[in-house]
């Protein structure tokens, strides 16, 4: 079992959307700064249930996502998943329900790893496959907790 997915979920065809997504991307062109026999990284797309089977070969799973929480743009979020079950106010993107239902469906199947997801608020959702500046500008910063978050997760 390896201990790390990092899997980013979201809609690059949808501006900020993919932000999730992008990131996993930029985690690709830096694959040589990471022990491929602990951590993995996952381009999710808008993910659905069908890969709850993904979960269950790792301890720890951190999602890169959007968060909708009425901040500024490029706020960042860093949240456990007793923060998404307890803040029926937090809008994690569009899949929300299904990263918990798909956890749910991993622990049925013998295996539940924990949950940790980093968010970044969102500008504009609409059509077009680049971020809007806002975001554009916060990336870096995105990037730089996500690298953080992964350090500490694999120690």
């Amino acid at each position: 079992m390896k201990k790390l997915l990092v899997l980013g979920v979201g809609n690059i065809l949808m501006m900020d959307e993919g932000a999730g997504v992008h990131a996993v991307h930029e985690f690709w062109k830096e694959k040589e700064n990471y022990d491929e026999s602990l951590v993995d990284f996952i381009d999710g797309g808008t993910f659905t249930q069908d890969i709850f089977y993904l979960f269950e070969g790792y301890e720890q799973v951190l999602v890169l996502d959007i968060v909708r929480a009425g901040h500024e743009p490029g706020t960042i979020y860093s949240l456990d998943e007793d923060d998404l079950v307890k803040n029926k106010k937090q809008i994690l993107s569009l899949h929300d329900v299904d990263l918990l239902d798909s956890l749910d469906m991993a622990r049925m199947r013998g295996h539940r790893p924990k949950l940790k997801v980093l968010g970044i608020e969102p500008d504009k959702i609409d059509w077009g496959t680049e971020m809007t500046p806002a975001l554009v500008k916060a990336f870096p910063a995105f990037m730089n907790v996500a690298r953080k978050h992964i350090e500490v997760l694999l120690k």
